[in-house]
């Protein structure tokens, strides 16, 4: 497994984005799974990340104010950009994680036919669905302020992860 990140921190029109790092996991899949969806659901529970959804990724710039999103790709490939409308364009496959903290946008660019992902938040959390809508940014990062650090990495549990990218940053 390879882990990358992206920092965007900053505002891009109403999407307030993140100081925390975007967290890409490549290729997190053991070899031999034969239900994909049903393992990044399992693996997600047993790191308290529940599962919430199964399906693509919007066609159009979205965040949450209120929660960090995980998904798991268990079908086909996707171009996402994140951050919003001048945000990079990232590719990701079968097998990839990508856990993107709240605040940050992301809108499916392109995906294969197939595409479809796992998607769990933080427990006891039902993300709301904001647009970039540039007259409410200040009110939506008031609310991003109040948004918690999750004890555990979804992909790698206690340790290792966010463990490390966002409980303690400068160990990263």
């Amino acid at each position: 497994m390879k882990v990358e990140t992206l920092l965007l921190n900053d505002a891009d029109g109403g999407v307030p984005n993140s100081p925390l790092p975007l967290v890409i996991y490549r290729r997190v899949l053991p070899a031999a799974t034969t239900d994909a969806a049903a393992w990044f659901e399992r693996h997600f529970a047993e790191n308290d990340w529940p599962a919430q959804w199964r399906f693509g990724i919007y066609p159009y710039t979205h965040f949450h104010s209120d929660a960090h999103e995980l998904l798991g790709v268990f079908a086909g490939q996707a171009k996402i950009q994140f951050g919003g409308e001048n945000g990079p364009v990232i590719e990701i496959a079968y097998g990839d994680a990508v856990l993107i903290p709240a605040g940050v946008g992301h809108k499916a660019i392109d995906n294969s036919r197939d595409f479809e992902a796992v998607g769990a938040y933080p427990p006891g959390v039902s993300a709301d669905l904001c647009r970039d809508e540039p007259e409410k940014l200040h009110q939506r990062q008031q609310r991003l302020a109040k948004v918690s650090v999750p004890a555990h990495d979804p992909i790698t549990g206690d340790h290792g992860g966010i463990t490390t990218l966002w409980h303690n940053p400068r160990q990263a």
